[in-house]
């Protein structure tokens, strides 16, 4: 029998598309191809008997083409302060193996690096949250700004039907790069953050 689970927090999101990115309406990568990144913290969560509250994990992947076409190579990340038995419960989550999210998504990334425990700095601001994890991950997310007055503006989504999150906030990656396992760099891009909710089986 699969362990029962269920983790609430929140997850910042950055990729190589334009504002907004075209995968929350069901279309192609801006660029053709994805490069990005989920960084999920747990204010609250549990995989079976295993609290997993205040810890966060990375996943960051190259993706050839559209994510749905796969063929990725990932780079799993996750909190240096997490003992084993919380090691392994992350590492069976984003495995796919346990449904959520990563039940959806985790055959499109068949090459992995890691998990790879580092030392997580995280400031949750909404559209100014940070997170720099090891020498590996920096994302610093900013408002996007109108092209023309430079006053800030503050779209979002409402996904019924989301895998990762039903409603979010989209800003702007002010920094964003990774460089272990995968590597790529994109300032200026898309970003989002957003509350999540996920339980299992």
């Amino acid at each position: 029998m699969a362990e029962s689970w269920e983790l609430r927090g929140t997850v910042l999101i950055a990729c190589n598309c334009d504002y907004g990115c075209p995968c929350n309406f069901n279309a192609l990568p801006t660029q053709g191809k994805c490069e990005g990144t989920w960084t999920w913290h747990v204010d609250e969560g549990r995989y079976g008997d295993v609290a997993l509250d205040d810890l966060s994990f990375t996943v960051a992947v190259d993706w050839p083409g559209a994510i749905h076409e796969g063929n990725g190579t990932a780079l799993i990340l996750l909190d240096e302060q997490a003992d084993q038995g919380q090691r392994e419960a992350i590492r069976t989550l984003v495995s796919g193996d346990a449904g959520g999210p990563w039940g959806v998504l985790a055959w499109t990334w068949p090459t992995v690096h890691g998990p790879e425990p580092v030392r997580y700095e995280l400031e949750m601001a909404g559209l100014n949250s940070r997170v720099k994890a090891g020498d590996a991950f920096e994302l610093e997310l900013e408002p996007i700004r109108n092209p023309v007055t430079g006053a800030e503006v503050h779209p979002g989504a409402v996904l019924p039907e989301g895998i990762v999150f039903k409603r979010g906030d989209f800003g702007a990656s002010k920094a964003f790069r990774v460089n272990d396992g995968v590597r790529f760099e994109h300032p200026g891009k898309y970003t989002a953050v957003a509350p999540f909710e996920y339980a299992g089986p």
